[in-house]
């Protein structure tokens, strides 16, 4: 297969993954491409996993800091995080290992709002960028780096690192050049100047990734694929959930709040936000557009059937079978879709100007509406908040979803408090599980308190919960949020001693 890449002054430059893991010093912070499992590197990481645990052996301490755009594969997390070899890891993180790593305590981690980091980075707030470690599909003769299926950080990566090292995927389709629209335009205050963006299929950008020759230290040839892991076929419990949605959109367009083809979706990454998304094949909405940060297989199949107009993502998340029919087919994709940096697709001013339509899953939810989507019991991180918090407190309607049950039924996603607070009350307008859906929009506390224990709780609870509130308003000294705090944790003291949470 012909070298992708086409600069001469670059080609001089093609070496091992091992090579370029030498490159990569003890101590040293590593801005790293990839987003939900899409467009990461694949060879310099194992290979520097491997020099780790080389000087592991030998008694020598090595560890990096590692930022990404969010989630990536165990070839990158796994393989470091295995060999201890991650000081520090930032934005954001779905890796089994690192989760134990972090929750021992073994790692530390900075969670925060995705739409943030390229501001940190450019405000020094994070620290020196030594190396950038950037997968692309190639490199054209003038240098340009053509993104690969994700853009993420990479191009605050590629502006602030002092070294850069490029993995050139050949397993990337060739058809991804053009799809991308790589804004130029950010700064910091007082020089920031609004963004010329008015609908999700404006491009104010360019289709490639600049970086200075002199600044890329190695380029390694790989042809690995994504992770690329086929989603579930959407459960009972799944379907239900987008039959409320639905039927709340509907109902919304009827009484006049929203367009027949209602406004830009964004769309968490998970088996219920593609049921919804399958739910809107068969719907009545058409001419629909979506502003978000991950185009999964629900929107690939709403581009195909004509009902999606255009996708505003910066990354793919997509099963096998979805990647194979995107890159057969990418010239009638092409003017459907585009990919982004995540600071354009996560931007709250945009968000809130599109009015998009925010759909994203949660861990638990508490009965006045304050939403906890990142720990297990209020000390253990499962993933992490991505951009929910970018969306949720912008969007025009920010939806959270869940089962209303978890292990197995015996634990009650719907509580009287959550034990960690990611969305507060303030930011989240409607909870829906499979028993129905709470519109909390206009409602004083107390009523919210009613309509989720009504509409949301599993009924096996909901008498424990009533039970709660009548005592609550009875005993708080506060009567505008009525709470006994010490019961409202009782209810996860019981689990963590018991599993259980039937509490009557």
């Amino acid at each position: 297969m012909a070298s992708r890449v086409l600069n001469k002054t670059l080609a001089g430059r093609v070496v091992t993954a091992e090579e370029a893991a030498s490159m990569i010093r003890a101590g040293d912070t590593v801005g790293m491409s990839g987003f939900t499992g899409a467009g990461y590197p694949k060879a310099v990481p194992v290979a520097l996993a491997k020099r780790i645990m080389d000087a592991n052996l030998r008694g020598e301490k090595f560890r990096v800091s590692v930022w990404t755009g969010a989630s990536t594969a165990p070839e990158l997390d796994g393989a470091l995080a295995m060999v201890d070899g991650v000081e520090l890891r930032l934005p954001y993180q779905s890796d089994p290992i690192c989760r134990k790593k972090i929750n021992a305590g073994d790692m530390e981690y900075l969670d925060i709002h995705l739409s943030h980091v390229g501001a940190f980075v450019r405000s020094g707030f994070l620290g020196k960028l030594d190396v950038a470690l950037i997968e692309v599909t190639g490199i054209r003769e003038d240098g340009a780096l053509i993104p690969a299926s994700s853009i993420g950080n990479n191009k605050v990566w590629l502006d602030y690192a002092d070294k850069v090292i490029l993995e050139v995927n050949s397993w990337q389709s060739e058809r991804l050049e053009g799809v991308h629209d790589v804004y130029q335009g950010f700064a910091l205050p007082p020089n920031r100047k609004p963004i010329p963006l008015v609908s999700p299929s404006d491009r104010i950008g360019t289709p490639y990734l600049d970086c200075p020759l002199e600044k890329v230290i190695a380029v390694v040839e790989t042809s690995s694929p994504d992770r690329n892991a086929p989603f579930s076929a959407p459960d009972e419990a799944s379907k239900r959930i987008a039959g409320h949605i639905l039927e709340f959109l509907a109902d919304e367009v009827k009484k006049g709040r929203l367009p027949k083809d209602l406004l830009p979706l964004q769309s968490g990454v998970g088996n219920i936000a593609n049921a919804v998304l399958f739910g809107l094949q068969d719907g009545p909405f058409e001419n629909l557009t979506a502003y978000t940060e991950v185009l999964q297989d629900g929107m690939l199949s709403l581009i195909s059937s004509g009902k999606l107009r255009f996708a505003s993502a910066t990354a793919f998340s997509l099963s096998p079978a979805k990647v194979d029919e995107l890159n057969a087919q990418m010239d009638r994709y092409r003017d459907s879709l585009i990919l982004r940096p995540q600071e354009i697709s996560n931007h709250p001013e945009l968000i809130r100007r599109l009015g998009c339509l925010a759909m994203n899953g949660m861990i638990e939810a508490d009965i006045y509406g304050n939403v906890n989507s990142t720990h297990v019991n209020g000390t253990a991180i499962m993933n992490g908040i991505g951009g929910s918090g970018d969306f949720a407190r912008n969007a025009y309607i920010s939806f959270f979803m869940t089962p209303s049950t978890a292990k197995k039924g015996n634990v009650s996603c719907i509580v009287p408090m959550v034990t960690h607070v990611d969305h507060t009350e303030h930011d989240v307008h409607v909870l829906v599980t499979e028993q129905g859906l709470a519109d909390l929009r206009g409602l004083s506390p107390k009523q919210r308190a009613e309509r989720v224990i009504e509409q949301c709780a599993h009924p096996d609870f909901r008498p424990a919960l009533r039970d709660y509130v009548r005592r609550a308003g009875a005993a708080s000294p506060g009567k505008h949020t009525p709470h006994l705090l010490d019961e409202a944790f009782a209810w996860h003291r019981n689990l963590l001693r018991t599993g259980s949470m039937r509490t009557g």
